[in-house]
């Protein structure tokens, strides 16, 4: 049975056991890759030839504009975060823009409570203010800023640390709960390791940073999970870390690092990790390419999504901090994007 936006809103988080969650989502999926078959007429040809629905790779909507939406009702273009290279472009309309907006607010109030927060952007002001597309970045920030109150952004223009802003807010909020947000090599790079070299430490009584991508930079400079945690503690205090993965191509849906260290798919996604040269299911803890599925993308063919990306899962159902579905780790980017589905043989 096909759910409506308002149904989908209803489900519970993290609630639905694997055989209540793979009934609902086969129904969910099912109904999307005919309505995209319908309304894409390229998503149509890519799948020519193939057996079953194939999942769409992401450089796929680097090289087409895969819409299902008419220029008419289009009502924003979300680019990738990508520096190098061509990018991402997702159209959305009214409809699925509000439906995963919604689905986002939830999953973060989640986490983060129903009650605003004081927030730190570990930003530039600039990035949200520049006029050409919205970069996922931007679109990142924008969003998150919702979930807070009062935003003090902690860079300067030009990247550099605005000490004065950070010490204001410090002073401000060090004894009530904060909300910080940032990209993990911006947090790192730009943040931490500029407040060690200045030898400053804060000593914040409560708070959450919320952080992702970025980690391909991260490995390149050998810094691990463990080490960025223990020392935005040394540098921020009583601040927990939460990791989080999600893409541009499946904007709304977003997966949140719980207290154990696990990546957690909510109920509106799936995870499945294949393996890079036969496009097999592999079994927890397996390392392999990340393929997702979510059931938010409607104004475009992106809800069945074969990833660049290498991770493994680690169990489903059973993770120690209770949370049902399944649970898995990112261990980086594929050094060279070799995995095809059925649906890039399309030229």
């Amino acid at each position: 049975m096909h759910l409506s936006n308002e149904q989908l809103l209803e489900l519970p988080i993290y609630g639905l056991n694997k055989a209540q969650k793979q009934a609902f989502l086969a129904s969910q999926l099912s109904f999307l890759d005919n309505y995209h078959l319908q309304h894409c007429a390229l998503y149509q040809r890519l799948q020519q030839g193939c057996e079953q629905v194939s999942p769409l790779t992401v450089p796929l909507f680097k090289e087409f504009l895969l819409t299902s939406i008419t220029a008419e009702d289009q009502h924003r273009l979300l680019t990738s975060s990508g520096t190098q290279g061509p990018t991402s472009k997702i159209t959305l309309d009214s409809e699925t823009a509000q439906l995963q907006s919604r689905i986002l607010t939830k999953t973060l109030q989640h986490w983060l409570g129903k009650q605003r927060l004081p927030m730190l952007v570990i930003d530039a002001k600039a990035t949200i203010q520049k006029k050409a597309g919205m970069s996922a970045r931007a679109a990142g920030i924008q969003g998150m800023l919702f979930f807070g109150r009062d935003p003090h952004f902690a860079l300067n223009d030009d990247m550099t640390l605005n000490i004065e802003v950070i010490e204001q807010f410090f002073e401000k909020y060090k004894d009530t709960p904060v909300f910080m947000f940032g990209f993990t090599f911006i947090v790192w790079q730009q943040f931490i390791q500029q407040l060690v070299q200045m030898e400053k430490r804060y000593s914040f009584t409560k708070g959450m940073l919320l952080h992702g991508g970025g980690w391909k930079k991260m490995q390149q400079s050998a810094v691990s999970n463990d080490v960025f945690k223990q020392q935005i503690a040394q540098s921020l205090g009583a601040i927990s870390v939460h990791d989080y993965y999600g893409m541009v191509e499946q904007t709304g849906t977003i997966y949140i690092e719980c207290e154990h260290g696990h990546l957690h798919a909510p109920v509106w996604s799936d995870i499945t990790v294949v393996d890079a040269a036969t496009a097999e299911s592999l079994g927890n803890n397996q390392a392999g390419v990340i393929l997702l599925n979510s059931v938010l993308p409607k104004s475009y063919p992106g809800h069945r999504l074969l990833t660049e990306d290498l991770g493994v899962i680690h169990g489903e159902d059973d993770c120690a901090c209770g949370r049902l579905g399944k649970y898995f780790s990112v261990l980086g980017r594929l050094a060279k994007s070799q995995v095809r589905g059925c649906s890039d043989t399309f030229s």
